[in-house]
C-alpha cells in the first residue's frame, strides 16, 4: 500500500507515493535525487544521514518518511544560497575539514542547526552539536576549527537551518 507524502525539500514542494516503512533517507536519495545525506550505519548511530526537519537535525535513516508530512526538510544541498556555499560549507573547504567527505554532510547539517540556534558558539558547543556524528578520518580538530570560522563569518545566516 502506498500513501501520498507532501512536504518541502530545500524550499521546493515534493509529492511522492511512499510505503509505510520507507525511510526519509530512501525517499531523499532514491526518489528525489538528494544524495548529500549518506547511507552509513542505517541504525541512527553514525550521523552520516543527518538532515533538518523543521530546523531540527534528525537521522533520516531511522525516520519514517510519512512522519515528515507537511514539514520542511533541508539537506546539505539546501544550505547553499544563490549559488554560494553556506559559510559552514566554505569553512570546511577552507580548513581542510572534509578528509574522505563521507561524514561531512551530516557534520555540516548538525552544525548549521547549532549556528541557527546559537550564532556565537564556543568550541564545546560545536563538539556537543556533532556528538552523534562519527568521523573515522580525523580527530575532529579541523571540523571544530571550521565551525568556529563559520560562526565568525559575517554571512553565517547564509542558509536555512
Amino acid at each position: 500500500m502506498k500513501y501520498m507524502l507532501s512536504f518541502t525539500v530545500n524550499g521546493a514542494p515534493a509529492d511522492v507515493a511512499v510505503g509505510p516503512t520507507e525511510t526519509l533517507l530512501d525517499v531523499l536519495r532514491d526518489r528525489l535525487g538528494f544524495t548529500g545525506a549518506k547511507r552509513g550505519c542505517e541504525t541512527g548511530d553514525c550521523g552520516a544521514c543527518t538532515v533538518l526537519v523543521d530546523g531540527r537535525s534528525v537521522r533520516s535513516c531511522i525516520t519514517l518518511a510519512l512522519t515528515v508530512q507537511g514539514k520542511a526538510v533541508t539537506t546539505v544541498e539546501g544550505l547553499a544560497r544563490d549559488g554560494k556555499p553556506h559559510p559552514l560549507q566554505q569553512a570546511f573547504h577552507d580548513h581542510g575539514a572534509s578528509q574522505c567527505g563521507f561524514c561531512t554532510p551530516g557534520m555540516i547539517v548538525s552544525l548549521a542547526e547549532l549556528l541557527e540556534k546559537n550564532p556565537e558558539p564556543c568550541r564545546d558547543d560545536a563538539r556537543a552539536a556533532i556528538a552523534g556524528n562519527l568521523c573515522r578520518c580525523t580527530g575532529y580538530v579541523k571540523i571544530i576549527d571550521a565551525a568556529m570560522a563559520a560562526a565568525r563569518s559575517p554571512h553565517k545566516k547564509g542558509g536555512p537551518a
